[in-house]
């Protein structure tokens, strides 16, 4: 979740706390850096067609990515000094030591109309960061993105860049959920994008579906992202992620 008004979400809030007491744009050039790029371990597994499970643990061929100001919405020209984003001990590892830095990483070697993506994302810094999952990303028309805070919360967007170089983020849904494991956990995040309908599971627990009747995206890359807010570091490791037919 983009940390945009929540004050509407308030009242939701209240209602899931009261729940849990009672029980790179893919730029040329721009790519993740890779710290185990001497590491020629078989790291994707490849599934039927184009569908894949990424282990990390080799190099990150076929994967970009791109950073994001939290405040401005800007698409930043070169990354912070103070973040790392690559593979580490068989994890994509996002450490993001500053505030209000969104960083995606993209995999661009495939494109995909109908998908499923799993990841297992374990968070080792603060409680307060959004784990993102991405479908249908394409440069020029947009992307479907699903938040998930720590917290619970969670939104789904179109996001598209502008002329201006800003990312526009549209909200589709927001909710919230009692079943992401907060603090320093590991979870198990799934969207789907098949047709004009999106599907989000946390935990294995299907969380939300809805129809997108207004943006319509046919297809494109998928991706990841992290993003931190006022309390940091966020840090996050994807285990894995698993690209499949739904």
């Amino acid at each position: 979740m983009k940390e945009f008004p929540l004050k509407s979400l308030l009242p939701f809030c209240i209602a899931v706390l009261t729940i849990l007491a009672c029980s790179t744009l893919s730029f040329p050039g721009r790519s993740g850096n890779d710290n185990n790029a001497g590491n020629s371990a078989q790291s994707a597994q490849p599934l039927a067609g184009n569908y894949f499970q990424e282990n990390f643990n080799g190099n990150l061929n076929g994967w970009s990515h791109f950073v994001v100001d939290g405040k401005s919405h800007l698409v930043l020209e070169k990354d912070p000094s103070n973040m790392s984003l690559g593979v580490q001990d068989g994890n994509l590892l996002f450490n993001l030591q500053g505030k209000n830095e969104w960083v995606y990483s993209i995999y661009t070697a495939q494109t995909y109309d109908d998908v499923r993506i799993n990841v297992s994302a374990n968070n080792s810094g603060v409680n307060d960061n959004n784990i993102s999952l991405v479908c249908r990303y394409s440069p020029g028309k947009g992307w479907y993105e699903f938040n998930v805070a720590n917290n619970g919360l969670y939104n789904i967007y179109f996001a598209q860049k502008s002329s201006d170089n800003k990312i526009i983020y549209s909200p589709i849904a927001d909710g919230g959920s009692n079943k992401v494991k907060q603090g320093k956990n590991t979870n198990l995040y799934s969207v789907i994008c098949q047709g004009h309908t999106l599907t989000l599971y946390i935990n294995n627990i299907e969380t939300r579906q809805i129809d997108d009747n207004q943006y319509m995206l046919a297809n494109g890359n998928i991706g990841l992202s992290v993003s931190s807010f006022n309390e940091v570091p966020a840090v996050v490791g994807f285990d894995w992620v698993k690209v499949s037919l739904p």
